[in-house]
């Protein structure tokens, strides 16, 4: 039965839309919620006269990469379209005019509940027509909370989309997501759509994506929830034509060993010669049986070159094996063209025909780097490798390097995948080929935590994030230099001295050392730094981002650990002495949990701790806690217990504090804003915000520099939800109006950081669902 979807359509040039007009230039009405008689009340807010512009734009902080770029994807007949697709931060198209990559996935819009399709498992493009994308996210496939994908189709090379739901589950972030291509267009007739699935067998669509249907014929198996799938894998397309108006009849089917064993199948690769309507299991070489084959290619001869290894994943171990095969009597035979007992074969791509067929192959382990890209200029009979251990201009390109893509116009120029962005060479010809990375612009870092100093700090910025570290960043424009950890490392929590901001505190992961947990400070903007030489009760055992430090004064630092009392030291980590803060009781389920901590800008002495309750289900209400002796000892603010704050996890909530005044607090619990003028003695609540339609309340809240003329010292930005619209919305007189700041076009999939900026009024950093640190305009 065929199955019909909701379509939806975006225009990534959308920068107004019909609400934000309406908030920029009328009134935003809120609804007054109850407060507890120690809890001042607000009126409800209006649109205040002259204030400060929306984002008119976002330019992303400088990186270049950092998270891994799942495939490169030419076009099938316009070699100078290139498209690249990220496991968790979107599509890009390169743009050869500037050498750089152009996002077409932020425009869309995802909106704070749609992160997860940032993550893209598959791109297919329409050999008859290159305006043609058609793209496949989603990244639940194999968790126990499922979400089906959708397919988004754009008529103009990612500019504007529409998309439609899908019946079946999609695992751009899973493992095993380089395999494929997944999505497959019939060449003759490219209404014919295939999609191998991890969990769901194979689907087919006849209307370009809009319906689809399980090839039944092939398998009828859908896997149940839970656990890692590899699934079936590509379905390739036996013919040199296209556009003829017929589909084609020859088709070839890939499938790993667990949908094998699922739906009793008896081979990883099948045949059909009617157009899909039967499928007939072609023998593989006993050495590859039971094998993934992660990729599987046509040559213009008709032969085919496949990719297989033994274990499923990036980055694993062999043995693998790439195999020719075709050329004889009921499908051909099999030549058995390399093998590796030690590294896995991942990543394969070939051009030309015959005798001097070039083949490229991706090494994908990563405990040895003496093999990463192993070449054959005659078609697979000698083999050299051409990048490990050759000139490297900045990055090692080491590891799961399971994409290799060849220009099909340019034999020397060869591209691959890896753990941090894409490398090339374009002289792979050569004895000692150069490579270089292809990442200018495409932006897929995961920050975990930033901050920005007080204007006149000799850095603009620092930023904690997943997987490339902590960093001290001067250039917002240039790729930053300053890092305690520069290798494969974490970021995790960072605090500086507001009135000495040399003076810096970080803790993070060191992940290339058995993921050790490390704490750093520098006395110096982040010029050198030391290792604490002791880290705080509970720091050790848990290396989750959710945490915390505060650094009232040099020299002096409280951390606060995942599950853990916060400690203090006063000798930058030589020794550390636990607070009197309580413990944090469980809230189940291996949901991590911690202090959130404020130093007060004004007064040193001054430090606030905030206890979300952990969890949205915990039933344990958000609270804070003050210290007036620099962070040593805290008692409980009994106006915070009585202004009922809600309970939330860590991600949608958050504290600042206003640098400009001392005891100027402000708290989101993940349903509305708090605001308090004493130190917390007393709370304001606001009644703009308020948890609707799926959205948050309100989840972060930061400060940056003030309007000029301004009433309140400080422009305050909240994400969460106004009048039922999610967005970012900023007030410029302390909470009493509030106007939105971000558009739809600009959402980013909802943001795990938001901070504002001291030296610019209207900018503020925000991180998106791995789409890197992007700065508003």
């Amino acid at each position: 039965m065929t199955q019909k979807y909701r379509v939806k359509k975006f225009n990534a040039k959308l920068v107004v839309p019909a609400l934000l007009a309406t908030l920029v230039a009328g009134v935003i009405t809120g609804c007054a919620g109850g407060a507890d008689s120690e809890i001042a009340s607000a009126a409800a807010p209006r649109h205040m006269q002259g204030a400060g512009p929306a984002a008119s734009s976002w330019t992303p902080v400088k990186w270049g990469g950092g998270g891994y770029v799942t495939g490169t994807i030419y076009h099938p007949v316009n070699s100078s379209l290139l498209y690249a697709r990220t496991d968790v931060g979107g599509a890009y198209r390169w743009n050869a005019t500037n050498s750089t990559w152009t996002p077409i996935t932020d425009g869309i819009g995802f909106g704070p509940n749609e992160g997860r399709y940032h993550g893209v498992e598959s791109i297919a493009l329409d050999p008859n027509n290159d305006q043609l994308v058609y793209m496949v996210t989603g990244d639940t496939a194999t968790s126990d909370q499922v979400h089906n994908g959708r397919i988004y189709i754009s008529s103009d090379r990612g500019t504007n989309w529409t998309y439609y739901d899908l019946p079946f589950a999609v695992g751009g972030n899973d493992d095993g997501r380089a395999y494929g291509e997944r999505l497959s267009i019939d060449p003759q007739l490219p209404s014919i759509m295939y999609y191998a699935t991890r969990k769901d067998g194979l689907w087919k669509s006849t209307d370009s994506g809009h319906t689809w249907n399980q090839v039944t014929s092939f398998s009828s198996t859908r896997i149940a929830t839970g656990g890692q799938k590899y699934g079936t894998v590509q379905v390739l397309f036996d013919t040199p034509n296209r556009g003829t108006g017929q589909q084609t009849w020859v088709l070839w089917a890939t499938v790993s060993p667990d949908y094998v064993q699922a739906a009793g199948l008896t081979s990883s690769l099948y045949k059909s010669t009617n157009g899909g309507a039967t499928w007939t299991p072609v023998a593989v070489p006993s050495a590859v049986s039971g094998y993934h084959i992660p990729h599987m290619v046509r040559a213009g001869d008709g032969y085919f070159y496949m990719a297989f290894n033994q274990n499923g994943g990036q980055g694993q171990a062999g043995p693998g094996y790439v195999y020719k095969f075709g050329g004889g009597a009921n499908g051909g035979t099999w030549t058995q063209l390399m093998n590796s007992s030690l590294f896995g074969v991942g990543g394969l791509s070939i051009n030309g025909t015959g005798s001097t067929t070039r083949i490229a192959v991706g090494m994908t382990a990563w405990f040895d780097g003496s093999k990463q890209i192993q070449m054959s200029d005659n078609a697979g009979a000698t083999w050299r490798e051409v990048e490990a251990n050759m000139p490297h201009t900045s990055d090692s390109c080491k590891g799961w390097i399971e994409s290799v893509t060849i220009d099909p116009a340019n034999r020397d120029h060869i591209m691959h995948v890896h753990g941090g962005g894409i490398c090339e060479t374009t002289n792979a010809s050569s004895a000692t080929p150069t490579w270089s990375p292809k990442v200018n612009n495409l932006e897929e870092t995961a920050t975990l935590f930033a901050l920005a100093p007080p204007a006149g700090a000799q850095y603009k910025l620092i930023n904690a994030a997943g997987d490339i570290g902590p960093w001290v960043i001067t250039d917002l424009a240039t790729r930053p230099t300053k890092s305690p950890t520069p290798g494969w490392s974490s970021g995790n929590a960072v605090d500086l001295v507001w009135s000495d901001p040399s003076y810096i505190a970080v803790s993070g992961v060191d992940n290339a050392n058995n993921h050790t947990v490390k704490g750093f400070w520098s006395g110096d903007s982040g010029n050198s730094w030391s290792q604490f030489s002791s880290l705080p009760a509970g720091a050790a055992a848990n290396g989750s981002h959710v945490q915390s430090i505060a650094a009232p004064s040099r020299n002096n630092v409280i951390w606060a650990p995942p599950d853990s009392v916060p400690s203090y030291s006063t000798n930058n980590g030589a020794s550390w002495t636990s607070t009197n803060l309580p413990g944090l009781p469980a809230v189940g389920g291996g949901w991590p949990r911690a202090y959130r901590l404020a130093a007060d800008r004004k007064n040193p002495n001054k430090v606030y701790a905030f206890d979300s309750g952990g969890a949205d289900w915990s039933w344990l209400p958000g609270k804070v806690y003050v210290s007036t002796d620099g962070g040593h000892n805290f008692t409980l603010s009994q106006g915070s217990v009585n202004a009922n704050m809600a309970w939330e996890d860590w991600v949608h909530s958050s504290i600042f504090v206003n640098p400009n005044a001392e005891g100027d607090i402000w708290v989101t619990d993940g349903n509305t804003v708090y605001h308090s003028l004493d130190s917390g003695a007393t709370w304001v609540k606001s009644p703009v915000f308020a948890t609707a339609n799926g959205t948050k309340g309100a989840s972060k809240v930061t400060l940056g520099k003030a309007l000029a003329g301004s009433s309140y010292s400080a422009a305050v930005y909240v994400e969460g939800t106004v009048n039922g619209q999610w967005g970012i919305y900023r007030s410029d007189d302390g909470g009493a109006t509030w106007s939105r700041f971000n558009d739809d076009a600009h959402q980013f999939g909802g943001n795990t950081v938001v901070v504002g900026d001291w030296n610019t009024y209207g900018r503020i950093y925000v991180n998106g669902a791995a789409r890197g640190l992007q700065y508003s305009n």
